[in-house]
C-alpha cells in the first residue's frame, strides 16, 4: 500500500535537492565576479532559471513510477499534501516549499485555476507577515570626527578574491557622497550604517545592500563595486529610494545571492522600498515561482474585495499580436495571444510563445519588462467588459474556455502596467516629452549593446514607468543584433526608381536600414531631430556593423544599472 507520508517526503527532500543546487549556482557569483567571468556569469543565470522546472520534472517522474495508477489518487493526494506540511512546519521560508508542492499537484492534475482539495491556498495573507527574524547583516557605528574609519572597516569586512585597488580612496569617496547626499539631514547626517552580510551580484557588479542612519531616520544604501584592470572598486552609491528601486526593477535580471533565508531579506528588502510588491521582491531575488505565486494572491485579494471592478481593455493602440486587459484598481496587465495576426506580421502563436521564453533568460539591462506566463487563469465571466469579453471570445478563442459561468485563460502573460510612451508623449508638456524620447532612443541603445533587436520601434510597444524610464515590453519581433545585416539604403538612380511606391532592390528577410528607422517611430520632426542629436548612431549602419563586430569579438559593453552622475569620484 503507498503511504501519503513517504511520498511527501519525497516531494521535501526534492524541493531541499532544488534549494541546495540554487544555493549552489548562487555562490559562483562571487567567483565568476572576481574572476571578471561575464559569460560564465550569464551562463549561471539562464541555468538557474532552468533549474526549476528541472527539479520538478525529475520529482513528477520519481513520484509517477511510485504512484503507479494512484497517480491521480485525489484522497491520497489530500493526504500527501498535509503530511507535507507537518513535515515543513517550522521549517525556514515554507512558503517556497508549498509553491514547489502546488506546482507538481498542478502538474499531475493539469489544474484549472486553483483546487483548495490537494493544494495549498491562502489568498487572505501575507505570507512575510510571520517572519520575524533578523537577516544577517553588518552594523557600524560612524565618527562624526573620522567618518572615513567606519567605511573602512565596513569593505575590509566583505573582502573579495581580488583586492581593493585603494580601499581608503574608496571609503572616502563613500563618505563624500553619503555627507552630500543627506546633508539636509543636518551638519553630521550619518550615524551609522547597517548592510545585509549577503553580497548580491548582477551582471558586472557586486552590490553591498542595506541602510544608512541619521539621528531620526534612515535611508536605503546600496555600494556598487566593480572589478576593473586595477583591482575591486566603489563606482557608485545609491540612497535615493527611487534609484534603489529602479535597481531592484522589474525590467532587470535577477540577483544572484545566496540568502540563508530569503523571505527574512524580503522583509529587510521592504523596509527599504516600501512600495515594491512582496511579489516583485522574490521575483528579482531569483525566486521566480514564488513570485508569481504572490502576485497571484494579491491580485486576486484585491480582486474579491472589489466584487463591482471590472475587467478592461488596457489604454492604448491594440496590438496585431496580444490583446491585453487589466482591472483599473491593480498596477497589472494581462496579454492573451490572439489566434490569428494581420498582415504584415508574420509570425505564429507559437513563435510569440518561444519568443517570451527568450525574453526570460535574457539579460534585460533595464529594458525590457519582466512577463510571467499564467496557466489556466480562472475569472467569473461577470467581471468582464462585454466588449472585452467579446473580443476574447473572437480573437483568442484558442486560448479561451468557457467552464459554466467562468472564463479560463488557458495562457496569458502578466505584467507591470506601464503608461504606454506613445500616450503618455501626448499627455507631457514639452521638457517631458524630450526627456522620454531621448531614455527612448537609450533604450534602444542598451538593448542593443546587449545584442537584442527590438524588431518594432512603435511608440506603443514602450511603456514610460513610474520613474520615468522607458521600456520595452512587445517581444514578438526581437531578434538577436549579430543574426541581422544592417544595410546602407541604396540611392536611386532613375526617375522610375525615385517614384516606386515599393522598394526596386532585393530585401532580405534579415536586412535592416538603419536610415529609415525614423519612418517607423512616428514622432514629430522636433523630437526625430533631437533624437538624431543625442544617438545618432542608432540611424547610421555603420555603428550598427561596428557594434555587431564587437560582440562577436566577445566585448560586451557595459550597461550601469544607474546614471553617471551616481558614480564615485
Amino acid at each position: 500500500m503507498i503511504q501519503a507520508e513517504a511520498i511527501a517526503q519525497v516531494a521535501r527532500d526534492a524541493f531541499d535537492d532544488y534549494h541546495a543546487r540554487f544555493a549552489a549556482i548562487s555562490r559562483r557569483a562571487r567567483r565568476r565576479f572576481g574572476q571578471r567571468d561575464w559569460a560564465g556569469a550569464r551562463a549561471d543565470a539562464a541555468e538557474r532559471l532552468d533549474l526549476y522546472d528541472l527539479c520538478i520534472d525529475e520529482c513528477r517522474r520519481r513520484l509517477a513510477a511510485l504512484l503507479g495508477l494512484h497517480a491521480h489518487d485525489r484522497t491520497l493526494w489530500a493526504r500527501v499534501r498535509d503530511h507535507y506540511a507537518a513535515s515543513i512546519e517550522g521549517a525556514i521560508d515554507t512558503e517556497l516549499y508549498k509553491t514547489f508542492f502546488n506546482t507538481l499537484a498542478r502538474r499531475f492534475f493539469r489544474t484549472r485555476g486553483l483546487d483548495a482539495d490537494i493544494e495549498f491556498v491562502a489568498l487572505d495573507i501575507e505570507p512575510t507577515d510571520a517572519i520575524t527574524r533578523p537577516v544577517a547583516r553588518h552594523s557600524y557605528a560612524v565618527s562624526t570626527s573620522r567618518p572615513v574609519d567606519a567605511f573602512v572597516r565596513m569593505l575590509g569586512d566583505y573582502r573579495f578574491d581580488v583586492p581593493y585597488a585603494h580601499l581608503a580612496r574608496c571609503a572616502a569617496a563613500i563618505a563624500v557622497r553619503l555627507q552630500d547626499d543627506l546633508a539636509h539631514w543636518g551638519e553630521h547626517p550619518v550615524r551609522s550604517i547597517e548592510l545585509l552580510d549577503t553580497v548580491f551580484y548582477r551582471e558586472r557588479r557586486a552590490y553591498l545592500v542595506g541602510r544608512v542612519f541619521g539621528e531620526h531616520r534612515f535611508s536605503p544604501c546600496v555600494v556598487a563595486l566593480v572589478n576593473g584592470d586595477s583591482g575591486i572598486r566603489a563606482e557608485a552609491v545609491l540612497t535615493r529610494r527611487g534609484d534603489v528601486a529602479q535597481l531592484f526593477g522589474v525590467s532587470r535580471s535577477y540577483f544572484q545571492a545566496d540568502l540563508p533565508t530569503v523571505g527574512d531579506a524580503v522583509v529587510f528588502l521592504r523596509t527599504l522600498l516600501p512600495h515594491k510588491p512582496v511579489d516583485e521582491l522574490y521575483t528579482v531575488l531569483g525566486r521566480a515561482k514564488q513570485g508569481k505565486t504572490e502576485r497571484y494572491r494579491s491580485f486576486f485579494r484585491y480582486f474579491h474585495a472589489h466584487p463591482a471592478e471590472r475587467l478592461v481593455p488596457a489604454e492604448g493602440t491594440p496590438g496585431m499580436v496580444m490583446a491585453v486587459f487589466t482591472l483599473p484598481g491593480q498596477p497589472l496587465v494581462f496579454k492573451v495571444i490572439r489566434d490569428r495576426f494581420a498582415w504584415p506580421k508574420r509570425t505564429t502563436p507559437e513563435e510569440v510563445q518561444a519568443q517570451y521564453e527568450r525574453v526570460f533568460r535574457l539579460d534585460r539591462v533595464g529594458r525590457l519588462l519582466d512577463a510571467q506566463p499564467f496557466r489556466y487563469l480562472r475569472f467569473p465571466a461577470a467581471r468582464f467588459d462585454p466588449a472585452l469579453l467579446r473580443e476574447l471570445r473572437e480573437s483568442c478563442a484558442a486560448s479561451v474556455v468557457e467552464d459554466g459561468d467562468d472564463v479560463v485563460l488557458k495562457l496569458c502573460y502578466v505584467q507591470r502596467r506601464l503608461r504606454p510612451l506613445d500616450l503618455y508623449l501626448r499627455e507631457q508638456g514639452a521638457e517631458a516629452r524630450r526627456e522620454a524620447v531621448l531614455d527612448y532612443g537609450q533604450a534602444i541603445v542598451d538593448l542593443a549593446r546587449n545584442d537584442i533587436f527590438p524588431g518594432d520601434m512603435l511608440l506603443k510597444n514602450f511603456g514610460v514607468s513610474r520613474h520615468r524610464r522607458v521600456v520595452f515590453y512587445d517581444y514578438d519581433e526581437i531578434r538577436s543584433v549579430s543574426e541581422l545585416e544592417f544595410r546602407d539604403w541604396p540611392q536611386a538612380t532613375t526617375y522610375e526608381e525615385q517614384v516606386a511606391a515599393e522598394p526596386w532592390f532585393h530585401v532580405g528577410p534579415q536586412d535592416v536600414f538603419p536610415e529609415r528607422f525614423g519612418q517607423f517611430m512616428g514622432l514629430p520632426a522636433p523630437l526625430l531631430a533631437a533624437l538624431k542629436s543625442a544617438h545618432p548612431g542608432l540611424f547610421q549602419p555603420q555603428w550598427w556593423r561596428d557594434l555587431q563586430a564587437q560582440l562577436r569579438d566577445g566585448q560586451w559593453p557595459d550597461t550601469p544599472p544607474y546614471p553617471d552622475s551616481l558614480r564615485l569620484a
